[in-house]
């Protein structure tokens, strides 16, 4: 019997009005000062304000991080380091999407390991001996699910490329996942961040990793993404919630057994055209899908019905077809790109190269050659 190992966060908190539970948070540990981690429109917007006002209301001191990038590179986590080191703050409250966490992650564990200060040794699974600085982890997005899982990407701008941290030392303490937090994001990004979730789901539903504990939990997601987020894209409450919800859910699992060539190349996808990666992700997933189809058993199955379909009768062909052509619809009725325009011809060969040595590559459950990431990739064109 093959051991399985789940990293979960040690506290979340779910529902309408959770924020209000952080100045809770912060008295219960001895906590005096924080170093918020949010990126630049949502301290525009008003969002991060949200937690920022509680923690003015409640005397809690802080200093606001803001270099941060859609595609966090090096240079935002470096500076970052310095920042906290500066700041004299003792607990870390990150704010936003992928980002924002993504770059707060790498923060905190260099504080921690100064050993690892250099950024490209975080590559992959290091070998880091002490925890993150004690994080407050809020999402903003119904997508990425950064604030419970045990992995983030930064992007190596000099090398045009995204490299996969995986450390269970990153994973933020407490996770606050408020819909009132995701209210107001826009259609688009509300559709790819949400796409993105849905990558998530079914990539960790059909890696070779995956077990019974990830399988119930992703494909609860994939049921939850199916029924909400064309509502979550109109912004009804329910449909918002129902994507917190499901995002969060699937974290959980593919945080713990891996992802699949679809992430692969969307991580390049961002690297090289700055693609926003939920969007690189929809593009991704039904034509990815489509090549797996054949190493999944009877999971295609599962993934058709959990978006309502009935799979009555239908041979192994069919069904899996039905799961494609479902994903395929829902990612068209909530705006997402099926080209993209600026790919290159000449880029394809960087591109296939990137995809094949991206982490998330090996848990594909069919192996791709060179050939084939390009003939994948070029169904963008």
């Amino acid at each position: 019997m093959s051991v399985n190992r789940f990293v979960l966060n040690g506290v979340s908190y779910h529902g309408h009005g959770a924020i209000n539970e952080i100045p809770g948070i912060i008295a219960s540990h001895g906590f005096h000062k924080a170093f918020v981690a949010s990126d630049p429109d949502l301290v525009k917007f008003g969002v991060t304000a949200k937690v920022t006002d509680l923690l003015d209301q409640n005397g809690v001191a802080y200093t606001l991080y803001t270099d941060i990038k859609p595609n966090p590179t090096i240079e935002n986590v470096q500076h970052g380091v310095e920042a906290y080191k500066a700041s004299g703050a003792d607990f870390m409250i990150t704010i936003g999407g992928g980002s924002s966490m993504d770059t707060g992650k790498g923060i905190g564990i260099v504080v921690n390991n100064p050993e690892f200060a250099d950024i490209r040794s975080l590559e992959g699974v290091a070998p880091t001996k002490k925890r993150t600085v004690f994080t407050i982890a809020v999402p903003t997005t119904g997508g990425t699910g950064a604030e419970s899982t045990i992995n983030y990407v930064i992007t190596d701008v000099e090398k045009k490329r995204k490299f996969v941290c995986v450390d269970p030392n990153d994973i933020p303490d407490v996770a606050v996942v408020d819909p009132d937090m995701m209210s107001s994001m826009p259609k688009g990004l509300t559709a790819s961040t949400g796409m993105d979730a849905l990558t998530h789901a079914i990539e960790g539903y059909t890696t070779g990793a995956a077990w019974e504990l990830s399988d119930c939990l992703n494909l609860e997601a994939i049921q939850l993404i199916a029924k909400n987020l064309r509502k979550a894209v109109a912004n009804d409450p329910d449909g918002r919630e129902g994507m917190a919800l499901a995002q969060y859910v699937t974290a959980m699992a593919y945080s713990n057994v891996g992802l699949g060539i679809a992430h692969s190349m969307a991580h390049t996808l961002g690297a090289v055209y700055d693609t926003p990666h939920g969007v690189a992700c929809a593009m991704m997933l039904p034509i990815v899908m489509e090549f797996n189809a054949e190493y999944t058993g009877e999971k295609f199955r599962a993934i058709a019905e959990a978006f309502g379909v009935d799979t009555t009768g239908m041979d192994e062909k069919t069904y899996r077809k039905a799961a494609v052509d479902a994903v395929r619809q829902l990612s068209v009725d909530v705006g997402i790109p099926t080209k993209l325009e600026k790919l290159k011809e000449e880029d394809l060969p960087f591109l296939c190269e990137s995809a094949a040595a991206d982490a998330c590559a090996p848990g594909n459950p069919r192996p791709a050659s060179l050939a084939q990431f390009e003939e994948m990739f070029r169904r963008l064109m």
